[in-house]
């Protein structure tokens, strides 16, 4: 069923949601950014001059702006909002913004969201609607989370291609810290001590440097917010891994037969498919173990959401 739907930033997150979207929905864009603008309606975008006459009659709003912004925004989204909308949002560190929703009050249907579908590149101008073809986007599930609406978002995003995630937001950013925070500083840490060895180093620098630097290229305020916003996970698994490559220094064997065998484990994964019932008051709980084991919503159905969940290594 079509809904109109509002995208709020139109970024490469955003500019990708609304390309993607516009197909099958009514869907309004708005960005602070006079230029984004223009860049949008000449892709076809519906886009307002003002973030209030977006979200006016909306049933759903993805707000899709920088992390150090996101609060901000969200609290001028539902300020605006339509009674009933659900808003949600595409941020890399879910706990300090539920903090904000909650300590505000906010009277929408909020619902935490973070695709991950990031590229090094950013802006309307890199939009790509094929982004979220077979992509995790996580949903959080938190116990005050209206299950309606989570069911509702749902829908849409596998609908575009994407595998809906549950997941509680501490559990997401405990996890992210491991495979994108931390992926950031090391890349950030593997550029800078190539380049200060010189100008031989640089030269036949080739695919293990170009691979293990590629998000070094991100524009460094997006990195940096977000390993600050989720500092303590940042910094538990920062500590991880420093601990892993101080102890490899007598010898490196272990350490590199231990993550090739982890890395091979994760590119070889199968996955079943299930299916859950719709209903019942163990929904959440059942939605929230699927994400744990690492499972996902490929579909939902009138009564059942089709699932699929990672064979154990």
């Amino acid at each position: 069923m079509s809904e109109r739907i509002a995208v709020v930033g139109l970024g490469l997150i955003g500019g990708s949601l609304s390309l993607r979207l516009s197909g099958s929905n009514d869907v309004v864009g708005y960005d602070a950014d006079p230029g984004t603008r223009d860049l949008a309606r000449a892709a076809g975008i519906a886009v307002t001059d003002g973030l209030a006459a977006a979200v006016d009659g909306a049933s759903i709003v993805f707000v899709a702006v920088p992390l150090s912004a996101l609060s901000t925004v969200v609290g001028q989204v539902t300020a605006a909002a339509t009674e009933g909308a659900v808003v949600t949002d595409v941020g890399s560190v879910k706990s300090p913004l539920y903090a904000a929703v909650r300590a505000a009050r906010l009277g929408v249907r909020y619902v935490g969201g973070h695709p991950m579908a990031g590229t090094e590149r950013s802006g309307f101008a890199a939009s790509d609607p094929g982004l979220y073809d077979g992509a995790a986007w996580v949903l959080c599930l938190e116990p005050d989370t209206d299950l309606s609406a989570w069911l509702r978002l749902a829908t849409i995003l596998t609908g575009i291609g994407a595998r809906v995630v549950p997941s509680t937001a501490a559990d997401h950013d405990a996890a992210v810290a491991r495979v994108s925070h931390v992926p950031h500083l090391l890349a950030a840490a593997l550029a800078a001590a190539a380049a200060e060895a010189g100008a031989l180093s640089l030269t036949l620098a080739a695919g293990s440097f170009r691979d293990g630097t590629r998000v070094a290229a991100t524009a460094p305020e997006l990195p940096t917010a977000m390993c600050r916003a989720n500092h303590d996970a940042v910094s538990t698994a920062l500590g991880d891994v420093v601990g892993r490559l101080m102890t490899a220094q007598d010898d490196f064997g272990p350490l590199i037969a231990n993550g090739h065998a982890a890395r091979l484990a994760w590119y070889n994964r199968q996955a079943r498919p299930a299916e859950i019932p719709i209903g019942g008051h163990m929904l959440p709980d059942r939605l929230l173990d699927l994400g744990r084991h690492g499972g996902w919503l490929e579909q939902v159905g009138p009564e059942t959401l089709s699932t699929m969940t990672p064979e154990p290594v």
